[in-house]
């Protein structure tokens, strides 16, 4: 039951628990906009949800130079530092503007999911009510 059940919700319940991190690493972010060196950090969301994506075609190596799909380079959720486009003096990379930005977008992608997975369970829901 419990593989229908995450076969129904898709990537959703993966992206939502991924959006939530990210906020919290971007808004760590925006709290330390002001420490000297501070590095800021994010998640490669892609990466993440790379691994639950079930359609993901295998990567043919046909050439001894190739690299291992282990090899690419991609996170599984580690966070990663942000490169910045003008690091202050102080060595502080938060961008307050990039941040904010990011942390939008983001909220507005874990509303999206939510408002998914709400769909998707008022339709079980319909469906086990027989409505």
């Amino acid at each position: 039951m419990a593989s229908r059940i995450d076969d129904a919700f898709g990537i959703h319940a993966k992206a939502l628990e991924t959006f939530g991190r990210r906020a919290e690493v971007l808004a760590g972010n925006m709290a330390n906009a002001d420490t000297p060196g501070y590095k800021a950090r994010d998640i490669d969301f892609k990466s993440v949800l790379g691994g639950v994506m079930k359609n993901e075609l295998p990567m043919a190596k046909s050439a001894s130079g190739h690299l291992a799909v282990s090899d690419r380079g991609q996170s599984n959720g580690e966070l990663l530092y942000r490169v910045p486009l003008q690091p202050s003096a102080d060595g502080n990379t938060v961008d307050m503007q990039k941040e904010q930005a990011e942390f939008a977008q983001n909220a507005i992608r874990y509303q999206t999911s939510v408002s998914f997975l709400d769909g998707t369970i008022k339709n079980l829901l319909s469906a086990i009510r027989g409505e």
